[in-house]
């Protein structure tokens, strides 16, 4: 029981944080644009979300591989949004990936020791 609640805990922090970067690029909807801008700017803002769907589809078979990728998405989303220049805020959409990398590396851990 307690191996499946490691199993699910990462893969749904990972999708709540991707949920919630998505959720910002609906900012993009609304003003005087036309429909085919309004959509290039609603696709050009999730990229980054595209990409860590890629991370997780990778942890959810690989989890060390994964767990490393969501790493080095907060460690870039950190250098990125200046998270430690001045700009502690960012840390609330950063922490949930490196919270997920970590869990997809414990669970890994913690399976190879079971088996």
């Amino acid at each position: 029981m307690k191996m499946r609640i490691i199993y699910w805990i990462p893969r749904i922090i990972g999708i709540l944080a991707i949920l919630l970067m998505m959720m910002f690029s609906f900012d993009c909807f609304g003003g005087e644009y036309n429909l085919k801008e309004q959509l290039t700017c609603f696709f050009m803002h999730n990229i980054p979300s595209f990409i860590i769907v890629l991370f997780l589809v990778i942890a959810w078979k690989w989890e060390m591989i994964g767990g490393m990728l969501f790493i080095a998405a907060c460690i870039a989303m950190s250098i990125f949004f200046k998270s430690f220049a001045g700009n502690p805020a960012s840390l609330i959409v950063i922490a949930p990936f490196l919270l997920a990398g970590i869990l997809f590396i414990v669970y890994d851990q913690l399976n190879k020791t079971k088996a």
